[in-house]
């Protein structure tokens, strides 16, 4: 590397190579987003910037930086940027090139969960209620749920006290067969209702609106009729029944206990608070809705940000791209909060406003946050420490070891799975920065190999995934810095074949043998022993047992699914259309075996006679 300083605007700026230097001289003036590279051309950071110019050189001027920023910018080899017409349009394309790049110094929310959410579909004629994770644009939401309040029970509260719908069955202008909820009063059953007329429809918009005020926050009515239940059905030795009230009862108590007296009901806010000891850093997450606490989360940081500000704009902007927005976000401190309302107003149709809380219940609140980060960041320093030893450090650790011809970023393990040939799968599972990209998982079918066949089999799921490299598919099939095979030199072998086959370059290739561990790569005939303690290893070991997992659940499933298949085919009259509504509805066969005639006939195209024939099958084979 070349160091050195060059003089700008009467400043001394620090660069990293001839490269930088020249470049920091012809940033313009325009907003736009910046992406820094290392010496591998990995990305490593993502930003933004309202002036280009000024933003970019701040990195490399003397002068003190916090360690993760210190350490970033010695990594830096070469940046590029992208200029955008406004810095709306800048904060837009950033989140787009985190998510597609997952910088190692940007916020990436590794650990975050999305909590479930009580949908009302409010946009049908006759409004269901139904559990999500996803927020889209349309309907309204209620939530998030955690703490111990559990989705499945507020939709029985729904549907025990209101008769409102929770199923997803289509409604058209034909009646259908009652369903097992309606026959038991837990539903209107606006499906065989449909054509009664107005009054109806006015009887379930009432259930509806009533609903949506428990939902709300208005607990009382909804308390009232579960205490009046569950005495009269005590009164009647209806033990069990009881007891499914007294539960449903409870859990309100504990929405009631979540209430906050001092906030107004009315206020929907996410309390935002941040620590950092400069080489680690944590934000909690506190969460209100309708004056009730509805719980947190926290998260461990590990990314490169200069100030408090910058960190916790960052987490604002990340963490709602794929969250509900509140009303009001509270912080300590945050960077371009206009920004951020500008961007939200824009990109969701939905306003928010950012407070900096000084005084008052917020303020509190917000003393709260921080005391629960600042404890956070204490107990996740030692956690932070080990899970760099077993990802990053592992990764560059293979890196020396193996001889590879760059940062194995993105891993590949692969994995064939079968029977004495039947039912043939293959699995792919990616490691990226050393832990699991579940959502980059891909399973294969095998197709043109007969019999039990490992190593061609091998081949036909290498050429699939490989023949996605160079084509616009690329982007969903990144291409891989490192592929791991689970076996041994016959394997590696077979896999150089389709290698040279279809001229792959730049990727590196290696297997693991499961008997003695040994690591095989196309340096050498002789393998490479790693200490077996050595987080290199440890990692290479995970991601083959996960490979491994990976392919024999899948394998289960197709072979689970023809023996479900054939058990069908031997009851008179369930074809494919029927089975497939038996299993969307009971969701396994041993749920079928244990249903009434009742459930089996509740379902579209069973009806009584055919039910009674399934059931008569399960009771005699099952």
């Amino acid at each position: 590397m070349i160091y050195g300083k060059i003089q700008t605007d009467g400043k001394d700026v620090i660069f990293m190579n001839e490269i930088i230097a020249e470049k920091l001289k012809m940033l313009p003036e325009r907003p736009g987003v910046y992406i820094m590279r290392d010496e591998s051309d990995v990305v490593i950071y993502v930003g933004k910037a309202r002036i280009l110019k000024n933003r970019v050189r701040q990195y490399f001027q003397s002068g003190y930086k916090p360690e993760k920023v210190a350490a970033m910018v010695a990594r830096i080899e070469d940046f590029s940027y992208i200029i955008t017409a406004t810095e709306i349009d800048a904060l837009a394309l950033e989140n787009n090139l985190i998510k597609k790049y997952k910088p190692k110094y940007n916020i990436l929310l590794k650990d975050d969960k999305t909590y479930p959410y009580i949908k009302a579909h409010t946009n049908e004629r006759f409004p269901r209620f139904s559990i999500t994770r996803k927020i889209t644009k349309e309907g309204k939401y209620f939530g998030p749920f955690m703490g111990g309040i559990r989705c499945k029970d507020v939709l029985d509260i729904l549907s025990l006290v209101y008769n409102v719908r929770t199923c997803a069955v289509s409604i058209g202008e034909k009646p259908k067969k009652p369903c097992l909820a309606a026959h038991l009063h837990r539903c209107l059953a606006p499906c065989a209702r449909v054509g009664e007329g107005e009054a109806y429809e006015k009887e379930y918009a009432a259930a509806v609106k009533r609903a949506l005020a428990f939902l709300d926050g208005d607990l009382e009515e909804a308390e009232a009729i579960l205490q009046e239940k569950m005495l009269k059905f005590a009164e009647e030795e209806e033990f069990e029944l009881a007891m499914d009230y007294r539960e449903k009862l409870q859990m309100i108590g504990k929405l009631k206990l979540k209430r906050i007296t001092s906030l107004n009901r009315s206020l929907n806010a996410d309390i935002i608070a941040y620590k950092t000891n400069r080489l680690y850093s944590s934000i909690s997450l506190l969460i209100t809705r309708k004056g009730i606490m509805q719980g947190g989360s926290n998260f461990a940081l590990e990314e490169a940000y200069g100030t408090d500000g910058e960190a916790i704009s960052a987490f604002i902007s990340r963490y709602y791209s794929n969250h509900e927005l509140p009303e009001e976000i509270v912080v300590p401190c945050v960077d371009g909060a206009e920004l951020l309302e500008e961007y939200f107003a824009k990109g969701q149709g939905k306003k928010v406003k950012i407070v900096v809380a000084r005084q008052g219940v917020k303020r509190a609140l917000l003393d709260m946050a921080e005391k629960n980060a600042e404890d956070y960041l204490a107990k996740s320093v030692d956690k932070i420490r080990h899970k760099d030893d077993m990802t990053t450090a592992a990764c560059e650790r293979l890196k020396t070891l193996l001889n590879l011809s760059h940062y194995p970023k993105r891993m590949e393990c692969y994995d064939i799975s079968n029977i004495s040939g039947v039912d043939k799968v293959g699995s792919m599972v990616v490691f990226s920065d050393g832990e699991p990209d579940k959502n980059s998982y891909r399973r294969f079918r095998i197709k043109t190999v007969e019999g039990a066949n490992d190593f061609a089999s091998l081949q036909e799921v290498l050429k699939r995934r490989l023949s996605k490299l160079g084509t616009e598919e690329e982007e969903r099939f990144e291409k891989p810095d490192l592929i791991v095979i689970d076996g041994g030199k016959g394997q590696l072998s077979s896999v150089k074949e389709i290698f040279d086959e279809m001229h792959i370059y730049g990727i590196d290739l290696v297997s693991l043998a499961k008997r003695e561990e040994e690591v095989f790569t196309l340096h050498s005939d002789e393998s490479v022993k790693i200490d077996h303690r050595d987080y290199a290893l440890k990692m290479l070991q995970r991601l083959r047992d996960e490979a491994h997992r990976f392919a024999i659940t899948y394998f289960r499933t197709l072979h689970d699914k023809r023996n479900l298949t054939s058990r069908f085919a031997e009851i008179e009259g369930v074809g494919k259309e029927k089975r497939k509504a038996l299993l969307d509805t009971f969701k396994s066969v041993e749920n079928v075996a244990q249903a009434s005639e009742e459930e089996l006939a509740a379902v579209p195209g069973i009806g009584e006679k055919l039910a009674k024939n399934i059931k008569k099958y399960f009771d005699e084979n099952f």
